[in-house]
């Protein structure tokens, strides 16, 4: 059904959170599970790319943990056109995002990646609360 899974991530609890249910519907539906965290071109660089490897290691590490192999990719650029973008390059059957991140500038507040992602994306999207 869902062959490939991305699930974005950043530092956000409500992506931490999401996790498990990625966890159990990759299981459930023995997908390949790309994780991708996009970094803002505004960032502070050595330190924002040294923090975003450190994440997607981690995540690595965790999803290894259940049994599931992953593949992960460190990208930069505006978070939902980049979340988009890689989702239509790896052909993604489904988004899994948590429903709040972090790393929103200011006069992008009012509407969250989250939002935006629903809106652009070439596939489902799942959006854990």
């Amino acid at each position: 059904m869902f062959k490939t899974v991305l699930f974005p991530i950043d530092q956000s609890r409500d992506s931490q959170e999401a996790a498990e249910t990625v966890a159990n519907l990759v299981k459930f539906c023995n997908s390949q599970l790309t994780v991708l965290s996009v970094q803002e071109p505004d960032a502070d660089q050595p330190e924002a790319t040294a923090a975003v490897d450190q994440l997607l290691q981690n995540a690595k590490v965790t999803f290894g943990s259940w049994g599931i192999s992953v593949e992960i990719l460190h990208r930069q650029g505006k978070p939902a056109f980049t979340i988009c973008d890689v989702a239509d390059e790896i052909k993604a059957d489904l988004i899994i995002m948590g429903c709040r991140g972090i790393g929103l500038l200011p006069e992008e507040a009012a509407e969250s990646v989250s939002s935006r992602v629903i809106n652009l994306a070439p596939c489902p999207v799942l959006i854990v609360p």
